[in-house]
């Protein structure tokens, strides 16, 4: 018997947040070593101290999602700048209560419910091509509501395990 794997990419859209946080890093970085080279050369040390969090900070805010989906196991993990990856979350499809497009009447309950802890691993992008869809899921005895973008392959073979819990309307 064969495995059902699929595996899809998607890169995060850089929020409002995101850019503000880079242009102010690259802005002071640039601002205390001009500021060192011509005022005062004590001000080329915390030139070099941004210098270090700008490298370690600013490959965080490139990220790209990788959806890895096996036989009832999804796997969902961040990848830094195309270059570090980390594992964001993986979980057990067999103990999910139900799959729909994120804008579906099907999860607006879930939606409200506050005591349901939310996971956003979809890439901010709305219209043309991106369709969020959400997932509702017990794990750690507790329930959590994941945002993720599956590709059509990926949702014909979550559907081929657990046809009564994955909807496309």
């Amino acid at each position: 018997m064969s495995d059902l794997y699929t595996e899809v990419m998607v890169p995060k859209k850089p929020s409002g947040k995101d850019q503000a946080i880079k242009f102010a890093l690259i802005f002071f970085t640039v601002l205390f070593a001009l500021a060192g080279l011509v005022l005062m050369p004590l001000l080329l040390i915390g030139a070099v101290i941004l210098g270090i969090v700008d490298y370690i900070f600013l490959p965080r805010l490139n990220v790209e999602f990788e959806y890895l989906y096996v036989n009832g196991e999804l796997e969902v993990d961040r990848i830094f700048s195309k270059s570090r990856r980390k594992r964001a979350a993986s979980y057990d499809l067999s103990s999910m209560e139900i799959m729909a497009p994120w804008n579906s009447h099907r999860l607006d309950s879930y939606k409200n419910n506050r005591s349901l802890k939310k996971a956003d691993y979809s890439s901010g992008i709305e219209g043309e091509g991106h369709k969020p869809y959400g997932f509702v899921i017990s794990r750690n005895s507790q329930m959590e509501l994941v945002v993720f973008e599956p590709n059509e392959t990926m949702l014909k073979d979550i559907r081929s395990k657990m046809p009564r819990k994955v909807f496309y309307d």
